[in-house]
């Protein structure tokens, strides 16, 4: 699945895996975009699969004239090797019926990887949620027990609001009836989440409660959320919320208007 662009593979173990689910209002994609532009990570290689959209475009990080013509394909890995920081960026939709392969497809190269730890950012329809869930921040998180093992501590020091379970019938409450997790418009933010937990993976979905529109909001608000955690931004001569918007942000919604209609 997995294919470096380097002579040498590169050696993920002990390394953090930071990667979006495709889920409404693309939320998790632009903070990864916002992760990738601000620490300058290095490309080193790309997924293959055909459970994505195939698609290609130019570089949507460049900084200079000469570095933007790279081509950048659907689904691309990025790496800090000083902070021992991973990212994978996707960038196009998962194709019906293809959503369960992925996921093995995932789960296994992340295993194989030797990744200390994986966090999914991901969102979740904000008309959709439970009357509990109207309460307080929007931000939300799921943790697998053997991530839970390691950064427990952590996680209370942080002292976030954990994902709800909610009743399968909206309003109606049951003693007979077993709660679940609900995660509407995440993608394959639940079954990946459930796929981890069956693996033992260390894993976390750090998740927002959105609409469709202009998410660049909630797309720092959710990558403020994770900084707050792996402390990407620590130079305070950098300042704690000094992220670099990419280059490719400039097109987010189209081109605009040819003058040539009027």
């Amino acid at each position: 699945m997995f294919i470096s662009s380097q002579n040498t593979p590169p050696c993920f173990k002990d390394f953090t895996l930071v990667m979006p689910a495709v889920a409404v209002g693309n939320v998790g994609q632009l903070a990864v975009d916002l992760i990738v532009s601000t620490l300058n990570m290095s490309r080193v290689g790309y997924m293959h699969t055909d459970c994505l959209v195939p698609m290609v475009g130019n570089n949507p990080y460049t900084t200079c004239k000469e570095d933007a013509d790279e081509l950048h394909t659907s689904a691309e890995v990025y790496t800090a090797a000083e902070t021992k920081l991973a990212v994978l960026q996707i960038r196009s939709p998962i194709i019906q019926n293809k959503a369960k392969t992925f996921r093995q497809l995932l789960v296994s190269w992340i295993k194989t990887s030797g990744f200390s730890r994986t966090i999914v950012l991901s969102s979740s329809h904000a008309y959709q949620r439970d009357d509990q869930q109207l309460q307080g921040t929007p931000l939300r998180y799921l943790i697998t027990p053997a991530l839970l093992k390691l950064c427990e501590g952590e996680v209370k020091e942080l002292a976030w609001k954990e994902m709800e379970q909610v009743p399968p019938f909206p309003g109606i409450t049951d003693a007979n009836i077993e709660s679940r997790f609900s995660i509407p418009g995440g993608g394959i933010t639940k079954g990946l989440f459930t796929d981890s937990c069956a693996e033992d993976l260390p894993l976390a979905v750090l998740l927002l409660f959105c609409s469709e529109g202009n998410n660049i909001p909630e797309a720092f608000a959710l990558v403020n959320h994770v900084n707050d955690w792996l402390h990407l931004l620590d130079n305070p001569r950098q300042g704690p919320n000094q992220w670099r918007i990419p280059s490719s942000w400039k097109l987010l919604f189209g081109s605009g208007i040819p003058p040539a209609l009027f």
